[in-house]
């Protein structure tokens, strides 16, 4: 049996750095324009059977999983625009748990991967049109106090996409 931790994180766990190059950014920025395409490939070789697979004991299911991304990259990219229209915003938090048990999560998966491709055209766009100095704004998270910078956000959303579609090959993986 694999061990949970590579279960929970087959990717490995998210290690910021305590600043980025805006070259470096550019780089992140290139995998969260990758995801789409990344998500689809994987989430369109899925049978029925594995979507409703959890890919751990006690995960959540790949449809679930496929939600979770399109609903967390949404709220991704609302703070990021609270960010540019507001100074240090405060940001809402969501419980994601109770989120990927809304009455529309058993449904087909193809609407999040349809509405997270969408999104990611707008996403990437913005985020292209900022300078350095933009990625040094940020947000204050309500639940930590934290402030978040934007060129954090952005390493943290280049890894969760990674991340996710790492649970989904997991499954994949494995005869369906």
């Amino acid at each position: 049996m694999e061990n949970d931790e590579n279960l929970r994180y087959p990717t490995g766990r998210f290690a910021p750095q305590v600043n980025y190059t805006y070259e470096e950014l550019l780089k992140l920025i290139d995998k969260v324009e990758a995801l789409p395409g990344k998500l689809k490939k994987v989430a369109d070789g899925l049978s029925a059977a594995q979507l409703d697979t959890p890919y751990r004991e006690g995960g959540w299911t790949l449809r679930q999983v496929i939600h979770h991304m399109a609903d967390s990259h949404m709220n991704a990219y609302i703070r990021l625009k609270w960010t540019l229209t507001e100074d240090r915003p405060v940001i809402k938090a969501y419980d994601e748990k109770r989120w990927a048990e809304t009455p529309e999560t058993p449904l087909n998966p193809g609407m999040s991967v349809i509405l997270l491709t969408a999104l990611h055209i707008k996403w990437v766009n913005l985020l292209r049109s900022l300078g350095p100095e933009d990625f040094e704004k940020g947000f204050v998270h309500p639940e930590t106090g934290k402030f978040v910078t934007l060129a954090r956000q952005v390493a943290l959303y280049a890894w969760h996409g990674d991340h996710h579609v790492g649970h989904l090959q997991l499954v994949s993986a494995k005869a369906g």
